[in-house]
């Protein structure tokens, strides 16, 4: 019991070192977010034919370039993003979500949603902010899987891609992130 206590001590210290340690967290402009909600968006459309034919059904689609996410017992992740329809961008949002439990490591990511019914994409914008997993049922649709994936296969009223995956930190999942519309 004392060795558990005592390694619980040192995952909160860590932790908070970890913390105490980074700079200070720096919002992106509106034109910082559209800059690189292109580029991820491009590049996931150029590699995957199941995220165009799931984009070509979309009623919008809402891309996080780079959520970055990291844990140590405590975790975390945070990212900024835009919500296109009919490629324009019709608002700002972040995602985040923390965690506890046996973790560790950081990594990075992009994450793509296709919002595929009106009442998912009504759901975004609640007063509380919308829970991946509690607002919508999410379909989770990973870069290079052989099977087609179209409007026929997919039925869920949002379609997540993740894609361009860096770091050591195992598994990513959409399941109790919350998104939150922002004014970059």
């Amino acid at each position: 019991m004392m060795e558990w206590i005592r390694n619980g001590a040192a995952a909160l210290f860590f932790a908070a070192a970890a913390l105490g340690a980074a700079p200070a967290a720096h919002a992106a402009s509106a034109a910082e977010i559209d800059a690189k909600v292109d580029i991820a968006l491009n590049a996931l459309l150029a590699d995957s034919a199941a995220a165009r034919a799931i984009s070509e059904d979309a009623i919008a689609v809402l891309v996080f370039p780079d959520i970055v996410k990291a844990g140590f017992g405590i975790g975390g992740q945070f990212g900024e993003g835009a919500l296109r329809k009919g490629g324009v961008t019709t608002g700002y949002y972040n995602m985040a979500s923390a965690s506890f439990g046996f973790q560790i490591g950081a990594q990075s990511y992009s994450q793509v949603l296709f919002f595929m019914t009106e009442d998912a994409l009504a759901a975004l914008d609640k007063v509380r902010g919308f829970e991946l997993g509690a607002d919508a049922s999410v379909a989770v649709a990973a870069q290079g899987m052989g099977v087609d994936v179209n409007t026929n296969t997919v039925r869920d009223p949002v379609v997540a891609f993740v894609f361009g995956q860096k770091g050591l930190m195992g598994g990513v999942t959409v399941d109790g992130s919350k998104i939150t519309k922002i004014n970059p």
